[in-house]
């Protein structure tokens, strides 16, 4: 056999191992709630080329290459154990029981594994009934939220999308929303299928009926008139940001609690997911999830506070213009922002760099922060101009990120790049808020220059989930743990 067709025979044997894989993701996680992974990938409503692509991530995390027969036969018995709501992660498992020397015993292997599942709850939900969710507002975060509630929606999810409450009600406004649910410029189309109900003015989307809700203000509402109850808001209007305003949501009959998608102001708890939300506490009914800068440096000086030391520092961040800006050259209240945003990169203020100290008090007064609106509409890169606490040097400082990128439990806040080729288009869709370019990296003595990319769309709703999650009691155990 020829080199050229041994690497085709072998391709051909990964695919019909990750065709075979996808009945059983697909089982586990509708009936059992059971999220498989790959170091870190979700395979859920995956193709085959994604679960391939997934195990490529073994070189990096491990050192090694981890096989789809070594992660088919974890799979194989982890779906004859049926272990109820849960993140597992088969391409760890699989890597842990090749070191014990384990990996092709199949007794041994099915006693392991079964030893590591434990503490997995047997429900297939960690919550007695679904808890039901609105969208107030429907704009780029909005229809991303839509998007990822939509996608995880099965009878063991407990959050339920119940309905989105939007200005208006003109003629063709429901189909235009539909439509725009339906299509992405950035993101693609959805994934899966979505019909109209001009009569009961909903969106049915992959089964779930949504309904649609014409208000001008949240007090015009009562929930429980569409049978929603004990409901968490989720506000992405950026309206309201204080607590006074927020707390209007919590007016309507059938609301129960608020979270927004902005950095707010005053005493709401500011929420980066993995660093922070240990905060909120079970009787607290407005929280803020943070801007979608904030989640993405966060996380990364957290980790570099924690080992070296932070004395002080400068964050500029360079964001692809928003909705907030003008096409062309028009009147607004900001200064530059009245240029056109396609035409210019416009120099304006952010307050990330103060807001990280919400999340991280030890770094109050440390940062300061700018920020520079580019020609591109969506991905984002935050530099960070950092004085450390003591020196190191570039590899040390990479392996350390490294290490808690793959290893730790902010593995799902920080992605850790080290192609010499990417740019921002390659982070379209990058479910972690925070992306270390490890090639870019500049150390010298106590000094560091940091690169963090982030899409601060799809990056920044995976968080905002995560803390709705967090809100509701909807706590998942990974296995393995961290």
């Amino acid at each position: 056999m020829t080199e050229s067709s041994t690497h085709l025979t072998n391709y051909i044997k990964e695919q019909g191992l990750a065709e075979r894989m996808i009945p059983a993701v697909g089982s586990l996680y509708r009936d059992r709630g059971v999220i498989i992974t790959v170091f870190g990938r979700k395979l859920m409503n995956g193709s085959t080329i994604d679960i391939i692509k997934a195990h490529q991530q073994a070189q990096q995390v491990v050192g090694e290459k981890v096989s789809l027969e070594e992660t088919s036969a974890v799979l194989e018995i982890i779906s004859a154990c049926q272990p109820g709501s849960s993140r597992v992660d088969i391409g760890k498992l699989a890597f842990a029981a090749r070191q014990a020397g384990i990996a092709g015993d199949q007794p041994a292997l099915e006693s392991y594994l079964r030893d590591a599942l434990k503490a997995v709850p047997d429900t297939p939900s960690v919550l007695d009934k679904p808890r039901d969710v609105v969208l107030y507002g429907f704009g780029r975060i909005g229809r991303i939220l839509a998007r990822l509630l939509i996608e995880r929606t099965t009878s063991s999810n407990p959050l339920r999308l119940r309905a989105i409450v939007v200005r208006g009600g003109r003629d063709g406004d429901l189909r235009k929303r539909a439509s725009l649910l339906r299509r992405d410029s950035i993101h693609g189309p959805f994934n899966g299928h979505i019909t109209v109900d001009e009569a009961n003015s909903a969106i049915i989307a992959n089964g779930n009926f949504i309904k649609v809700i014409y208000a001008n203000q949240p007090e015009d509402i009562d929930y429980t008139d569409y049978g929603i109850e004990n409901a968490l808001i989720v506000d992405n209007t950026g309206v309201f940001k204080d607590e006074a305003s927020l707390s209007r949501h919590l007016v309507p009959a059938g609301a129960s609690k608020v979270l927004l998608t902005a950095p707010a102001g005053g005493a709401i708890k500011n929420i980066v997911y993995g660093v922070n939300e240990d905060m909120i506490a079970d009787d607290d009914t407005i929280v803020c999830a943070a801007s979608c800068t904030t989640n993405a440096i966060t996380p990364v000086l957290k980790v570099i506070n924690d080992c070296y030391g932070i004395v002080n520092g400068h964050v500029e961040t360079v964001h692809s213009y928003t909705n907030d800006q003008n096409l062309i050259d028009n009147y607004h209240s900001a200064e530059r922002r009245g240029r056109s945003a396609p035409l210019n990169m416009v120099l304006t203020s952010t307050g990330a760099a103060k807001a990280v100290s919400k999340a991280l008090p030890e770094l109050e007064g440390k940062l300061t922060g700018n920020a520079i609106r580019v020609p591109t509409p969506n991905v984002s890169m935050a530099v960070c101009n950092l004085n450390l606490g003591k020196e190191t040097t570039r590899d040390e400082l990479n392996d350390h990120v490294r290490e808690v990128a793959y290893n730790s439990a902010l593995s799902q806040q920080i992605s850790y790049s080290y192609s010499t080729e990417v740019v921002s288009t390659d982070f379209v869709g990058t479910p972690e808020p925070a992306i270390f370019d490890s090639v870019a990296t500049i150390v010298d003595g106590n000094r560091c220059v940091l690169y963090v990319w982030y899409d601060n769309e799809f990056g920044y709703s995976t968080q905002v989930l995560r803390v709705m999650q967090h809100m509701v009691g909807l706590h998942i155990q990974n296995v393995p743990a961290g």
